[in-house]
């Protein structure tokens, strides 16, 4: 296989690159003629293509197609294109091509005809005064449109002028701005404006300008300082919350920088606290204010001394020195202040029904203006019941009417005036104080039984009941809760009546019920005179009217319709002491005989307070009591019962004492004037006047540590039971 021999280029039509000056001015230029080695009878057509020919920019080149030759037809400008491709053709006179098409490049070459540009007009730095040298402000920097690779391009900078201190330096080629030398002092020189300058050709060439302005950060390297070393100001006396005046200060820092601010300290003068100082935001300045009344009377004048120094530190740097120190002189001035009750509310306390014109109290005020001779007087403000009188000079508080409950002014027991005390100072000032009066309670009511009287039927042999209640016009603890008891100065009605309590404590304001039984005997007897009693004792009359069913008992004298029973409510009595000395006495009585105690057991209304209730004489002598022809029998008696007809015979020997009761009981059953067989009785009530301790007293010898219940050892196997729970 042959191997075909590498193309022999030819030379002429290869074009190298062609270069040409921009700005170039003589124009038409020849550039360059191009030639094709295939010459044909007639010559060869040339012709080129591209930007600058028929591409924009148009006309910038051309060629003659007869010779070949290339020429600039405008002047170039680099920076808005530095080269140009072209293509060259060659062809003979029928149009057929005789050379491949070839390439022509156009360089143009620059040409030092741009200046440097600053990216800014104006730089802006900053830096802290007293920084040290070579610290680095800013940068400035300029762009150069030549080509970069030419010293067209190679820009210098520099520093035209910044003052006569020469603080700053620039570095040429990177155009860093740095400090040069120390000492930079925002209070001298707060701002540096220097002209910097670039230039090309290496600093030979084309050059620009522009400012860089640095300005001076501050520090507090100044503190501050007062104006002058003495101030003197006034205030009024009892002023609060009030402005007094300035202190003024002078900061060489920068105004309104954590560096300028101050602030004020009160170092003497002021133990109380009664001053305070504040810093003007906008001014700086101190302004002294009164937090607390002052009192020209107390103290007239104060000398105050006040430092001063910056809410921010010195710097480390800066020498130390004392804080600023002031005095500051204040005056108060007396001014006419309001009388003042020391005691306010004053609180008393009177008894209801005091007597008109009684002195209750001496109500004053004082005037705090010592060193002012001025006269109080006194007036009633506030008197809703018009109760009181006030002297105007002495100020002693009298009782106009009396004081009585109840009464729409009271408010819980208090009667509420208001004096009013008033100097004679210019101006006049005044005072309220509030007089608080209690209205004490006084026990001038009885108390008052509900109701306030009561009948009862007499039937014999049946009880009757009469439900009782009390009130009271006094306030506690002069009225509820109340005790009732028989009438004390009539112990004989204990034989036929009782009175125990039926709905407990009660409440106060509340009547208390009671209930009453009718009496067990008949009423031989006419009503009992009435007595004198003490203003807490109340007498209620019961009328007890024979039933018409039974034989009338012999009548009683005229003007005696009935036989009363008088009850008396006690205020709040305590009998404790009573009751344990009747209690004593029972118990020895039981030493005697017992046969003429008998209680009828299997009846509880009374309780033990009913002992009285059976009278054993009645059983043995019924006669005595009320004749009759013949005993009545009763109806609901069983058949076998019976009535005696002459009085049993005692019991001759304790043995015997089992039938003597088993016989009193068979009489008693056919008594009339017993209870019959059928009558409610009450299990659930046994008095309220029990001479006996309550059931707790089994356990406990709070109450009966005194008594000996051994006896009952001697009473029969029936009361062995309660010899060992007693003994």
């Amino acid at each position: 296989r042959q191997h075909e021999a590498p193309r022999r280029v030819k030379r002429a039509w290869v074009i190298p690159p062609i270069s040409v000056s921009e700005n170039h001015k003589r124009i038409p230029h020849l550039l360059v003629q191009i030639k094709s080695d295939k010459q044909q009878p007639g010559g060869v057509i040339y012709s080129i293509k591209g930007p600058g020919v028929d591409e924009e920019p148009l006309g910038i080149f051309s060629i003659d197609k007869f010779s070949g030759k290339v020429f600039l037809n405008a002047m170039l400008d680099r920076e808005e294109n530095d080269r140009y491709r072209l293509r060259a053709f060659a062809l003979d006179l029928g149009g057929v091509t005789l050379e491949d098409p070839t390439d022509l490049e156009i360089i143009v070459v620059d040409q030092n005809d741009n200046r440097p540009l600053f990216r800014q007009d104006v730089f802006t730095g900053h830096v802290v005064e007293g920084a040290e040298p070579g610290t680095c402000v800013m940068t400035v920097d300029a762009t150069d449109a030549d080509d970069p690779d030419t010293d067209n391009a190679a820009l210098r900078y520099s520093i035209l002028e910044q003052g006569a201190a020469g603080m700053f330096s620039i570095n040429a080629t990177t155009g860093e701005i740095c400090t040069a030398r120390p000492g930079l002092d925002r209070e001298t020189m707060g701002v540096y404006n220097l002209t910097v300058q670039a230039a090309d050709m290496s600093g030979d060439g084309l050059t620009t300008t522009a400012m860089a302005v640095i300005y001076l950060d501050d520090i507090n390297d100044n503190p501050p300082e007062f104006t002058k070393e003495e101030f003197s100001m006034e205030v009024e006396e009892q002023a609060a919350g009030v402005d007094v005046g300035k202190v003024f200060v002078h900061d060489k820092d920068l105004a309104g920088s954590p560096s300028w601010l101050a602030k004020f300290t009160i170092l003497e003068g002021d133990p109380e606290g009664a001053f305070a100082i504040r810093t003007d935001p906008h001014t700086n300045d101190g302004v002294l204010s009164v937090v607390k009344p002052l009192d020209h009377e107390v103290r007239d004048r104060f000398e105050l001394t006040v430092s001063v120094q910056n809410e921010r530190p010195l710097e480390p740097s800066v020498p130390t020195s004392p804080r600023a120190l002031a005095t500051v002189r204040v005056r108060v001035r007396d001014v006419n202040e309001a009388p003042v009750f020391r005691e306010n509310p004053r609180r008393i306390s009177v008894l209801e029904g005091t007597p008109p014109g009684t002195a209750i109290t001496t109500y004053t005020a004082s005037d705090p203006d010592t060193h002012q001779i001025q006269t109080l007087s006194y007036a009633l403000l506030y008197d809703p019941a018009e109760w009181l009188q006030l002297d105007p000079h002495s100020g002693t508080v009298r009782t106009k009417r009396e004081l009585l409950h109840p009464s729409a002014f009271l408010q819980g027991g208090w009667y509420i005036a208001l004096v009013l005390a008033r100097d004679d100072g210019e101006p006049p000032l005044s005072a309220t104080g509030t007089l608080s009066i209690e209205i004490l309670e006084v026990n001038d009511h009885a108390p008052q039984l509900q109701p306030p009287a009561g009948v009862l039927c007499g039937r014999p042999g049946r009880g009757g009941t009469l439900l009782l209640g009390a009130t009271d016009e006094d306030r506690p603890p002069h009225g509820a809760p109340f005790h009732f008891q028989l009438s004390p100065q009539h112990p004989q009605l204990a034989r036929n009546w009782s009175i125990a309590r039926f709905n407990g404590e009660g409440q106060p304001g509340q009547p208390l019920l009671t209930a009453i039984k009718t009496p067990l005997n008949h009423f031989p007897h006419c009503p009992i005179p009435p007595q004198s009693l003490p203003p807490s004792l109340s007498l209620l009359p019961a009328q007890v009217h024979p039933a018409p069913a039974i034989p009338p008992c012999p009548p009683c004298p005229r003007g005696c319709p009935g036989v009363p029973a008088v009850l008396v409510a006690l205020g709040a009595a305590r009998v404790r002491g009573r009751r344990r000395a009747l209690r004593k006495g029972l118990l020895q009585r039981s030493q005697d005989d017992m046969r003429d105690n008998i209680l009828n057991y299997d009846e509880q209304g009374g309780g033990e307070e009913d002992q009285d209730a059976y009278d054993i004489n009645q059983l043995r002598h019924p006669e005595l009591f009320c004749p009759r022809a013949k005993p009545p029998l009763r109806r609901d008696a069983p058949l076998s019962s019976g009535t005696p007809l002459a009085p049993r015979k005692l019991p001759s020997s304790p043995s015997d004492i089992e039938d003597f009761i088993n016989e009193g009981l068979e009489a008693a059953d056919s008594d009339p004037s017993v209870p019959p067989y059928d009558t409610a009785l009450i299990y659930d009530y046994e008095g309220s006047g029990s001479v006996a301790s309550p059931l707790s007293s089994i356990v406990s010898s709070l109450t009966d540590e005194d008594q000996d219940y051994d006896y009952l050892n001697e009473w029969g196997p029936r009361f062995r039971r309660l010899a060992d729970l007693y003994g």
